[in-house]
């Protein structure tokens, strides 16, 4: 595989990666709430990009918000992840992608937890891989 993702073309993503995972990173889905594998895992860790390996989130950052996807207070560097504005399906949003790859990870809104700065990022597991600190 290509080893710049930013270049990786189309049929080398869908080589990489699983149906659902290619789903959700390279065309903007989203897994249905309550079935990713990182919902309810606390474990301690860093949350990788799926796609391309970069740090997305730590998991002290990680939080239960009963939304039915991972949720975080904030990315493990702010310049892992991009922010765009999103107006799909009649909805205004604010996307959140991996800075590396461009691949999709979720949204972010501001009903997170207030005494953590009041954002949660809500990231489909399918986008992301887990690294214990073990």
């Amino acid at each position: 595989m290509n080893t710049d993702p930013k270049t990786t073309t189309e049929a080398e993503w869908r080589e990489k990666l699983s149906p659902e995972q290619y789903h959700v990173l390279r065309e903007a889905g989203t897994e249905r709430a309550f079935t990713g594998e990182y919902d309810k895992h606390f474990e301690e860790g860093e949350y990788t990009c799926a796609g391309c390996g970069t740090v997305l989130f730590a998991s002290d950052a990680k939080y239960n918000s009963g939304c039915g996807w991972p949720a975080f207070t904030k990315p493990a560097d702010a310049e892992t992840v991009e922010e765009k504005r999103d107006v799909s399906f009649g909805m205004i949003r604010t996307e959140v992608l991996c800075s590396a790859c461009g691949g999709h990870l979720g949204h972010v809104f501001p009903d997170g937890p207030q005494e953590a700065g009041g954002l949660r990022y809500c990231i489909n597991s399918a986008s992301l891989d887990f690294a214990s600190d073990d």
